[in-house]
């Protein structure tokens, strides 16, 4: 299997300009600055966001992937421009990824029906839940699967964002039936 641990920098085009903005949003809050595994501080952004009281509701996390979604399009493709190709500056790939593995995972609680496991009912089930899918997520992003290597090999803000949304939902399927194993098996117990 093809897949890589860390990212490569790229040469930084110095004639591309690209505004603050786009940097703070694209780059998550500069995470994809640090010099190392940027993608896995990116996704720990977007762990701290989900973790925020009232962010996790359903409708706020679905609004907040769509709006992230189509700003990371435009974003990615701005920092590509001086960034170069999947560029390790960007990580708001990896923020709404992990929202997306979220999602999927509240829809495999409501579809499954799991009675011993909400992530929505209290802090201790979210942050089981958000540390269980950080992990599984970026396992998925690391190793991507089919059809997010199609995505990856894209030279394009979409295909930058899609293939973290394949890995998410690979993620979630996971995270959500991991999830309520181990807190009906251990954490529920100790709570």
């Amino acid at each position: 299997m093809n897949f890589r641990l860390l990212k490569g920098r790229n040469p930084v085009n110095e004639e591309e300009k690209v505004s603050l903005i786009v940097k703070i949003v694209g780059s998550g809050l500069f995470t994809g600055y640090i010099p190392f595994a940027s993608g896995t501080f990116g996704s720990v952004v977007g762990l701290l966001i989900f973790l925020i009281p009232g962010f996790s509701s359903y409708w706020v996390l679905s609004l907040a992937i769509v709006a992230g979604f189509f700003i990371g399009i435009v974003f990615s493709q701005l920092m590509v421009k001086r960034y170069g190709d999947d560029p390790a500056e960007v990580v708001i790939d990896e923020i709404v990824g992990l929202w997306f593995t979220f999602l999927v995972g509240y829809i495999m609680v409501e579809f499954i029906k799991f009675k011993s496991f909400d992530p929505t009912l209290n802090f201790y089930t979210k942050l089981t839940f958000g540390i269980v899918s950080f992990i599984f997520f970026r396992i998925f992003d690391i190793i991507k699967l089919w059809p997010a290597r199609y995505f990856d090999d894209k030279k394009t803000g979409f295909g930058i964002m899609m293939d973290d949304i394949v890995s998410a939902f690979y993620a979630g399927i996971l995270s959500s039936v991991v999830s309520h194993f181990i807190w009906h098996k251990f954490i529920k117990l100790m709570v």
